[in-house]
């Protein structure tokens, strides 16, 4: 049976960096350089904050990944409700298409949900889901995946063979590495995955992204 457990309860969860202390973050909704161009509501410090149960699975691809030269870079982990809210009310709004260049540029905004790239209930807010990337600790840059992060596009399905043998050979090492640590991947994008056994797949947490929210407890 699943455990419960209040939406405002972060006693479950962790801070990533406490976990994994070589990961890389960017946390893009904390920034204003995300597919809405605003700090996004609920993201009050750049930190990812995860379950316990998959930072503990993150560790042990990041272990994995160091060993041959990479480290993993996190755009977005837990998400509160409240981001997922603002994210609904922005798709609704139908002026607010100043980021489309960017992060959607052949599709429309209101079709991003129909369309999974966007999700009105988000695996993210029950707080064992992360989107992520390979650093090459060679260069200090990104691996080359053939789309960044949150190009809402069919170039970014992590199957689509568009891309070269070498952008595929990446989305497929970070594939495999996390799939043999426990976490599923998404059809539509290759850099979401969430953990299998998550520890609480029916709750959808409140609680907004800070320090102090796990510090505290």
């Amino acid at each position: 049976m699943a455990r419960k457990a209040l939406p405002t309860d972060a006693s479950g969860f962790v801070l990533l960096n406490d976990f994994v202390p070589h990961i890389v973050q960017e946390i893009r909704y904390y920034s204003t350089y995300n597919f809405i161009g605003e700090r996004v509501d609920g993201y009050e410090e750049p930190v990812a904050l995860l379950t316990r149960e998959a930072a503990r699975a993150l560790k042990a691809v990041s272990n994995e990944m160091i060993i041959q030269g990479y480290r993993l870079k996190v755009f977005d982990a837990y998400r509160p409700v409240a981001a997922v809210k603002q994210f609904i009310l922005w798709g609704i709004e139908d002026t607010d298409v100043r980021m489309k260049p960017y992060f959607y540029p052949d599709l429309e905004k209101q079709s991003l949900f129909a369309q999974g790239y966007i999700a009105k209930r988000s695996s993210h807010s029950r707080g064992s889901a992360i989107d992520l990337t390979l650093l090459d600790m060679r260069t200090g840059k990104e691996l080359d995946m053939g789309s960044p992060f949150d190009l809402f596009s069919p170039l970014s399905h992590p199957d689509n063979r568009d891309v070269t043998e070498e952008q595929y050979a990446n989305r497929m090492l970070l594939q495999h590495a996390m799939v043999r640590n426990g976490f599923a991947p998404i059809d539509c994008e290759w850099w979401h995955f969430a953990l299998a056994d998550e520890p609480y797949p029916d709750t959808y947490f409140e609680f907004p992204v800070n320090s102090e929210a796990v510090l505290t407890r």
